[in-house]
């Protein structure tokens, strides 16, 4: 498989428990590794037979905008989610860091690996 990247990302964003959290946006770092076959798109070099990055990191960054998830956890999923949201994403790698959240340390975040779910036939 291959892998489609995503490097810091930085996005302006609501997250977090604290009051001033919740009024004041704070830098979100975003890194996704997409893991998808991109042999047809090598094969056509058409777009089309392509997982667009450009499409996702749209997504991804509307998302962040109009969001005002409490907990960094919810976050990750929803982008995980985001880019399980085109059919040649087999799985996707997403980590979502505060930088500056604690004090002495450069950032915190969480890291989640999600798969496609193939129902039962």
């Amino acid at each position: 498989m291959d892998q489609i990247l995503i490097k810091d990302l930085v996005v302006r964003g609501i997250v977090g428990i604290n009051p001033d959290e919740r009024v004041n946006r704070q830098d979100i770092l975003v890194n996704v590794t997409m893991w998808a076959d991109t042999s047809a798109a090598a094969t056509s070099d058409d777009i089309g037979d392509a997982v667009n990055y450009r499409t996702v990191t749209k997504k991804i960054v509307k998302h962040i905008e109009e969001g005002s998830p409490m907990l960094v956890e919810r976050l990750v999923e929803e982008i995980a989610h985001i880019c399980l949201e085109d059919d040649r994403v087999d799985k996707v790698d997403v980590t979502v860091e505060k930088p500056g959240a604690l004090r002495f340390a450069r950032s915190v975040g969480i890291s989640i690996t999600r798969s496609r779910v193939v129902p039962p036939t």
